[in-house]
């Protein structure tokens, strides 16, 4: 057998897929822990007034059949969960054994977020280069903090690991690959960036992850293959694989076509549960299971020569 390593985390990323109601975020959490076997269960937290401008709050949506209220402001307030009802996901997740876990998306909301300490937080890569955010968690959070890097230059990404190494939280850190789209073409997915983070960074950080927004679930088993190959070579662990989870892909909202439905999920944990233990090197020249058809099947020389004599 080869080297042991830690199975990779799947995580379910609900986001703002219940559309604002607390029964549907519930049902996320039951049907992504039992049906799915997901090991987290994500979502996120906005302060609206904080992180958009006023221009962008008051503006309508740019997709008005997705839009839950007259402006984007409106829109995305309605889709909010609070502090108290995060608490109540957080107990959901308890009693359903998942981890919780959000994205945080405003230096409020991260505040409001690490006071929960929940065991991991996620900064999204539309605000990965907001240092004050960041900065906030690596003083006053002691969880992993997982960052994702679309829509980022190889300079960004150098600069945002460096911050975390810098104030010595270069260990509690996860960084995705990631290309922000929804959904994401197969050919824009661009795999081999996990391997450019892992040659990179493997060393430094606690971890590489890979965040899809594509469709289906190939290219995922094929990004855990890449991170395990690299892992094979040193260069660090790949430890998690996000993607966007749904009850009903046609459901309003602007996440959900980008996302799994429960047997999507399923199948994926699945497959990647499995495809994880097919990822390894031979312990032996022979395999146990290959020595009984060996001993049946096999044409070796020296038999033959006895049997002629």
């Amino acid at each position: 057998m080869t080297e042991t390593h830690s199975p990779v985390k799947v995580i379910a990323e609900i986001g703002c897929n219940h559309k604002g109601d607390m029964e549907i975020a519930k049902e996320l959490i039951r049907v992504a822990a039992h049906v799915c076997k997901a090991d987290i269960a994500k979502f996120q937290k906005r302060h609206n007034r904080e992180l958009l401008t006023p221009a962008q709050y008051d503006t309508p949506h740019p997709n008005p059949a997705n839009s839950y209220g007259d402006s984007y402001g409106a829109h995305r307030e309605f889709l909010e969960m609070d502090t108290d009802q995060h608490k109540e996901l957080i107990t959901c997740c308890e009693e359903n054994g998942i981890a919780y876990s959000t994205s945080v998306w405003d230096l409020t909301s991260a505040k409001e977020m690490a006071a929960l300490n929940p065991p991991l937080l996620k900064i999204p890569s539309a605000t990965n280069q907001h240092y004050d955010l960041q900065g906030y968690l690596c003083e006053h959070y002691g969880g992993e903090i997982h960052v994702s890097t679309g829509m980022s230059t190889g300079q960004e990404i150098v600069d945002l690991v460096n911050f975390y190494a810098e104030r010595g939280r270069a260990k509690d850190l996860v960084v995705y690959s990631c290309t922000s789209g929804y959904p994401v073409a197969f050919e824009d997915i661009c795999l081999f960036e996990i391997r450019n983070l892992m040659e990179k960074f493997g060393a430094t950080v606690k971890g590489i992850g890979f965040s899809g927004h594509h469709l289906g679930i190939a290219a995922d088993v094929a990004a855990l293959a890449v991170g395990r190959a690299m892992e094979a070579d040193g260069k660090g662990h790949f430890t998690h694989i996000e993607r966007h989870f749904t009850l009903d892909r046609t459901w309003k909202g602007t996440d959900h076509a980008a996302s799994l439905e429960p047997d999507g999920l399923r199948r994926l944990c699945r497959d990647l549960k499995h495809v994880d233990q097919a990822l390894a090197y031979k312990g032996q020249e022979i395999l146990p299971v290959e020595q009984v058809q060996r001993d049946k099947l096999k044409w070796v020389k020296a038999d033959h020569e006895t049997a002629a004599e």
